[in-house]
């Protein structure tokens, strides 16, 4: 595979001098009425025109001749190379591709939307021309393709999976650094570095997200009922055993599961609860 290679090319502003000089030539046959100087000196005119080369900062120029990689310029300036060479510009600055949202299954088979931006540029002006047909468009493509594979790999979020390590709901750092990782893997064919990758986009696709966003408050609502629980069997664990060692009352076994259930409901239930005054006994 082709590789890049510098190469040098002559100050720009010796061929302007040689430019005005042929130009002095021609202006001179034209007065003296001599033919051959007029063509030798408009004739080295083009010659000077065509071999200009002006090479902007953070971009750089590739030169091939007769179908002939020659080697890229990289410093900036004006100047001079052979006429005949074709002269292809690259610009070396950093780019930012702003990836569409595309929906996709995750690892659990949920379909998804998911978008990435990912901040390139070229390190090899060779593999970038030679390698492949468009490179901006071969970086948009596998920056797509790379965004898919990452969405299979992992799930959404843990709430189907307990086991999963990283989700890419929660793992934001470890996702952006394996997808950097593939990009890299996958444009360094094209002579391409990546230097940042991030999930700018996520989340369920239209079809599912409404029972989805009820399986999360369905979640959320467990979770604060086994908290509230286990709470409440704390306090009458505690009351029971001051009851025991203050010896304020003696309970038997039946009386101890009455008080239980009260406690348990007044502490548990949503609503606050009614008293009600028992006259009797608990036997009768």
């Amino acid at each position: 595979m082709i590789h890049e290679k510098n190469t040098t090319a002559i100050s720009g502003y010796l061929s302007f001098f040689i430019l005005l000089s042929a130009l002095g030539l021609v202006a001179y046959g034209i007065y003296s009425q001599v033919i051959w100087l007029i063509a030798v000196g408009i004739v080295l005119a083009l010659i000077m025109l065509k071999g200009w080369l002006i090479v902007n900062p953070n971009e750089s120029a590739a030169l091939i001749l007769f179908g002939s990689y020659q080697g890229t310029v990289r410093k900036d300036g004006f100047f001079w190379v052979n006429p005949f060479v074709v002269k292809r510009t690259v610009s070396l600055k950093a780019r930012n591709l702003d990836g569409q949202k595309i929906k996709v299954n995750d690892k659990l088979g949920n379909p998804i939307e998911i978008a990435a931006v990912v901040v390139w540029q070229v390190r090899d002006t060779a593999k970038a021309l030679f390698a492949v047909d468009d490179y901006t468009k071969y970086v948009q493509i596998q920056s797509e393709a790379a965004v898919r594979h990452l969405a299979n790999q992992f799930a959404y979020d843990n709430f189907e999976d307990e086991d999963a390590v990283i989700t890419l709901k929660d793992g934001a750092q470890q996702v952006s650094g394996i997808l950097e990782k593939e990009l890299n893997e996958r444009l360094a064919m094209a002579g391409i570095d990546v230097i940042e990758a991030r999930i700018t986009h996520l989340a369920y696709a239209p079809e599912i997200a409404s029972a989805m966003l009820q399986r999360q408050q369905a979640t959320a609502v467990v979770s604060a009922r086994r908290q509230i629980v286990d709470g409440a069997v704390g306090m009458v664990e505690m009351a029971l055993e001051k009851l025991s060692q203050k010896d304020i009352v003696q309970l038997d076994e039946e009386r101890k599961a009455a008080m239980v259930s009260n406690l348990l409901v007044v502490l548990c239930g949503e609503r606050n609860v009614a008293p009600i005054v028992n006259a009797g006994t608990l036997y009768h």
